[in-house]
């Protein structure tokens, strides 16, 4: 018998319609419920990709005797994460207070208006000797103290929202002015959590830390940096290690391109398998700006392949990109992209079967689960990798005729606006034409669906549908971010259209400062001003997660459109948001690496370069083969605007020249023969 999720649009949600308990979606509805039967609600968050999502519902969502106990006592939710952000913010942030581990699937328990009282992760079905309270024997405990102690259950949860609150501004507060100095001392603290042996920042598990690299990325190009002895080739020797051993791992799908959400192993050789689209559009900007700084084949392969997979798998016939693919198939995590030695010679012969089982790790014991191996690659030859493409092409066919993961098709406005970014920068660096246009085709399809008619965006579109689900800051402040960047770059394609994308990007960031900015202290709101707050707590966010967080995407674009404009209101609203940030880099500047790297960009000078009457493509093709920089190249008829190539950086402008090369030393000090 299905329970109301079965009308819902997502996934996530209609995955769970046929489960015995009564769940409901986050709404109205279950608020009144809980109030009418003087119970808690127990809000549970996940999403389609989630492998230990799908674990807990198999084991106890789908138990009819664990559906009797979370039906008898609780009016229970079921939230998709990537649907609604703004509830899975509050709730991860209450449960981290509580000393628990916060991840998905979050379980948390809240009074009838949703204050939270407790909540954790994952919970087994029986005790498997691993120190967690099984769920069946939680759920009562839960329920007795409830019924025992409900007025201190109510001062706790009242304790918690406050808590929330005072965060918003507590975590940023300081009397230090900013001073660019910190980015150097945050540079340091980075490269020294750095792992050497096998990159990345932290023990395992081990995510993808593309906010982090660019920002030592954006630094490296600083006169700072250059004069701060050992500090350039830290930086160099800490990204590439990372990038590589990241495009080598299993982190990276061998054979079909993309990067899964992260490692569980310290090597990069596992992953939990689902794929996001966020990840892959983040770290197309990070390798292109790698590549830019330290050319590496290996850099524009995986750039290649995964752009290859993003268009082949993952783009809609109606235009944007849809979100994730699942972690499990079958039943079983990564079988789809599991081999046996027997599997890889059934398809390829003993020989060549032999030779690729060699190069990929693939082996008898196995290097995954029950004796399959995820593929890694040994060889640091990039030439031997390539000879092996026809191999992984006829492995990647029959791979291809396995029973596939689910895909979510929801497209979430936030991460095709982070894609669009990074195609438009992947397009620049590597010189590809036809990745700017998707690039622009996805901004354009992001303008026309996503909005109505007044300018709100909303969150989220589903296939054959209209967009729904309220627009949040990060929604606003991701698009008007990535129409920047896709400006900077798409006058290549078709002179003078860049204005169209940075009035949109202006009317994205007006929007914000309406509606989600805060009139008294630093920073803007995750939710909108006419939009209720999850449990009453409504959030600002400082911290990058798995995503920038969009304050820091909004420093960006108000540095980016002062440049671009010479109005003083955007330079006024970048310093204001800037206050926030010198006790944040001081204390955890690991957790603030967009908001660095935009602070960095701003420091070195950001550069526009006004192009009249004068070919927009040899100027192209020096620049990007040259170390990043935040660039702004506009191509433009103005009767004012004399003659050449006219550059400007910070508060300067040099006189136009003819010369593309004399533009290159202008900028970069060097002259090109």
């Amino acid at each position: 018998m299905s329970n109301r999720l079965k009308k819902e649009s997502s996934l996530y949600l209609r995955q769970h319609a046929e489960n015995p308990v009564n769940w409901y979606p986050w709404g109205e509805e279950a608020f009144a419920a809980a109030r009418e039967q003087n119970k808690p609600l127990l809000v549970s968050i996940g999403y389609s990709a989630c492998h230990w999502c799908h674990v807990m519902a198999h084991e106890s969502f789908e138990d009819s005797y664990v559906a009797d106990i979370m039906n008898n006592h609780f009016i229970s939710v079921k939230v998709d994460r990537e649907e609604r952000p703004d509830v899975d913010h509050v709730y991860v942030e209450a449960v981290q207070m509580f000393n628990q581990s916060a991840g998905w699937p979050l379980n948390v328990f809240c009074l009838p208006d949703g204050k939270p009282f407790w909540g954790g992760t994952y919970f087994p079905l029986e005790d498997k000797g691993q120190g967690i309270v099984p769920w069946p024997q939680l759920l009562m405990r839960i329920a007795d103290h409830y019924e025992r102690t409900k007025n201190e259950m109510v001062e706790n949860a009242e304790n918690v929202v406050k808590n929330l609150v005072h965060a918003n501004d507590s975590q940023s507060s300081g009397e230090d002015e900013w001073k660019n100095g910190l980015l150097l001392e945050a540079a340091r603290e980075l490269c020294s959590s750095h792992d050497d042996e096998h990159g990345g920042f932290t023990p395992a598990p081990k995510f993808p830390s593309p906010m982090k690299m660019d920002f030592l990325l954006a630094l490296r190009e600083s006169h700072a940096c250059s004069q701060t002895f050992g500090m350039g080739k830290r930086i160099d020797a800490v990204v590439h290690k990372t990038l590589a051993a990241m495009a080598r791992g299993g982190l990276f799908d061998q054979l079909g391109g993309g990067f899964a959400r992260y490692s569980v192993d310290a090597e990069w050789k596992i992953p939990h398998f689902e794929k996001m689209l966020y990840d892959n559009a983040l770290l197309l900007a990070t390798y292109s700006r790698a590549m830019r700084r330290q050319p590496d084949p290996l850099f524009v392969a995986v750039v290649e392949e995964t752009v290859g997979w993003l268009r082949q798998d993952m783009l809609s016939p109606e235009g944007g990109f849809y979100s994730s693919r699942d972690a499990d198939s079958e039943g079983e995590e990564g079988k789809h992209y599991a081999w046996t030695p027997e599997q890889v010679k059934e398809i390829l012969g003993e020989e060549e079967g032999a030779t690729f089982c060699e190069a990929y790790d693939v082996m008898t014991e196995g290097n995954f689960e029950r004796g399959t191996s995820n593929p890694v690659l040994l060889t640091e030859d990039f030439e031997k990798r390539q000879a092996l493409a026809p191999l992984r092409a006829k492995l990647f066919e029959a791979r291809s005729a396995r029973p596939s993961p689910a895909r979510d098709e929801k497209q979430v406005a936030a991460w095709n606006a982070l894609l669009i970014r990074g195609l438009a920068e992947a397009a620049f660096a590597f010189g590809r034409k036809e990745w700017l246009s998707l690039a622009r085709e996805t901004a354009d399809w992001a303008w026309e669906k996503l909005r109505d008619e007044d300018g709100t965006l909303h969150a989220v579109r589903y296939p054959d549908k209209n967009a729904t689900g309220p627009g949040f800051l990060d929604d606003y402040a991701f698009l008007a971010e990535a129409l920047l960047t896709l400006a900077s770059f798409v006058d290549w394609i078709e002179p003078g259209t860049s204005a169209t994308y940075q009035a949109r990007a202006i009317e994205l960031a007006e929007i914000a400062l309406a509606r989600f900015s805060d009139p008294e202290l630093p920073g803007f709101f995750f939710t909108a001003d006419d939009q209720e707050a999850p449990a009453q707590a409504r959030k600002k966010l400082w911290y990058d997660n798995a995503l920038p967080s969009g304050n820091s995407s909004l420093l960006r674009a108000f540095a980016s459109l002062h440049q671009l404009t010479g109005e003083r209101r955007w330079f006024r609203e970048f310093s204001q948001t800037r206050v926030a940030y010198p006790n944040l880099a001081q204390r955890v500047p690991q957790g603030i690496g967009h908001a660095l790297a935009s602070l960095a960009e701003q420091a070195i000078g950001i550069i526009v370069i006004k192009i009249k009457d004068c070919d927009i493509e040899p100027l192209v093709e020096r620049l990007r083969q040259k170390p990043y920089r935040l660039l702004h190249l506009r191509v433009t008829k103005n009767a004012e605007q004399p003659k050449g190539y006219q550059l400007c950086v910070g508060t300067e402008c040099k006189q136009p020249v003819q010369d593309v090369l004399e533009v290159i030393r202008l900028l970069y000090g060097d002259e090109e023969e």
